[in-house]
């Protein structure tokens, strides 16, 4: 294999997690150490810092900062959500890039995000294959909602997960406080894959959990539902349910009426508002107390509630990109896979060629969800489980979190 030598690029791109950063951390702090990489640079924004060679010199940043970002949650660098086109029908913005390639003797690109980075990844290396300029190119997986392709579990998902299963352990306790009953209606993200929502009925384990639990794998019918909230409510005066903001109905109708307000830059519906609406129709139909909650951005960026597991693999995807580039490895993202290591849950990394992943959702499978399709199998509580491990020594100043401070000094 040939040595290559020259610059890299790391960039973030998509919806936030809380571990997003030590991804970011992984990549950078190897990049750093690494021989082959001459200078180590930050997108601004993703890809949108590229094409406006907005780029920061990471290795101007104090390395204590840096090492912070292990522990701080959204994403450090800037995100963005911007669809590059094909290259066969436009390749304005591939010309661009490699422009700035050029310009910065750039020779590995890292792109740390979900299905849509990896497209955006996939593409640009295409492109640079096809014009013979030698760059190569990395996926390192990032989605709090555990949907990409090819890899056991996803670097966020166990935070927000953890967050999510904490955070219903505290809600029902709240919602059994009176003698009067209540149903309690908690929307949580995930878009078309129901890992999230899913993550709820952790708490069941602990016996404070959801009474049921709606994922988008599987229809959803208003009336079958309002029957379940009604038998569980008379059962035992109260009903907590969580439900995906995805759900929809058999003809792919989102239940959420969100969907017609606007849509992100790859052209997915913006959802949100299910709570109340669901809270609504259950208030008019059973004459209950009812209270919708929208976790909305808090189940990404809890990072008080981060999983150590989570955390430790998050920084190791983004170690193992650059280990693999250096060592003549292209076009793949970086994988988990799971296994067993002296009788306890282990994770190794792999890889995962981009055209592989690049706009594939990974759902849960049908037979993780019962029968009745408002709940999920204990199959599910032992695949999560083992991934919410861990309480991190987080940093803090006066009991408040000591997040990173970069500097974020650009490259002239």
């Amino acid at each position: 294999m040939k040595e290559l030598k020259g610059a890299c690029i790391i960039g973030q791109s998509g919806g936030p997690t809380s571990v997003i950063n030590a991804s970011a951390y992984g990549v950078i702090d190897t990049a750093l150490k690494s021989p082959c990489i001459t200078q180590v640079l930050g997108a601004e924004h993703g890809i949108k810092g590229v094409l406006n060679d907005r780029l920061f010199d990471m290795g101007l940043e104090d390395p204590e900062e840096l090492r912070l970002l292990k522990y701080t949650p959204s994403s450090a660098l800037g995100s963005c959500r911007y669809k590059i086109a094909d290259p066969e029908k436009d390749d304005t913005d591939y010309r661009r890039i490699l422009e700035v390639f050029k310009k910065h003797n750039v020779r590995y690109f890292f792109y740390n995000g979900g299905n849509d980075s990896m497209d955006t990844c996939n593409k640009i290396n295409t492109y640079m294959q096809s014009v013979g300029y030698e760059c190569r190119v990395m996926g390192v997986p990032k989605t709090i909602d555990n949907d990409l392709f090819g890899t056991d579990h996803c670097p966020g998902y166990a935070s927000a997960a953890k967050y999510i299963a904490t955070s219903m352990m505290e809600v029902y306790h709240d919602a059994h406080v009176y003698d009067t009953g209540m149903i309690v209606v908690m929307e949580i993200m995930g878009r078309h894959a129901g890992w999230l929502a899913a993550s709820a009925a952790l708490a069941s384990e602990y016996g404070a959990g959801p009474d049921l639990i709606y994922l988008p794998e599987t229809d959803f019918s208003m009336p079958k539902f309002i029957e379940d909230v009604k038998r569980v409510y008379a059962e035992k005066g109260s009903c907590i349910i969580a439900v995906s903001e995805g759900i929809h109905y058999e003809d792919g109708g989102f239940v959420s009426e969100a969907k017609v307000a606007a849509n992100d830059g790859f052209g997915h519906a913006q959802l949100g508002g299910l709570a109340a609406i669901l809270a609504q129709v259950l208030k008019e139909e059973t004459g209950a107390k009812v209270r919708g909650i929208e976790l909305n951005l808090l189940q990404r960026c809890g990072a008080h509630l981060a999983s150590e597991t989570d955390i430790e693999e998050s920084f190791m995807a983004g170690k193992a990109a650059v280990e693999n580039a250096v060592n003549g490895i292209n076009g793949r993202m970086i994988g988990f896979e799971r296994g067993v290591r002296d009788g306890r849950y282990a994770c190794k990394t792999k890889l995962i060629p981009l055209m592989e992943v690049a706009n594939v959702e990974k759902k849960i499978p049908r037979e993780w969800i019962n029968a009745e399709g408002n709940g999920v199998n204990h199959q599910f509580i032992e695949y999560a489980l083992p991934l919410i491990q861990g309480e991190p020594d987080l940093p803090k100043v006066d009991s408040l979190p000591r997040f990173a401070k970069l500097k974020k000094i650009l490259v002239k």
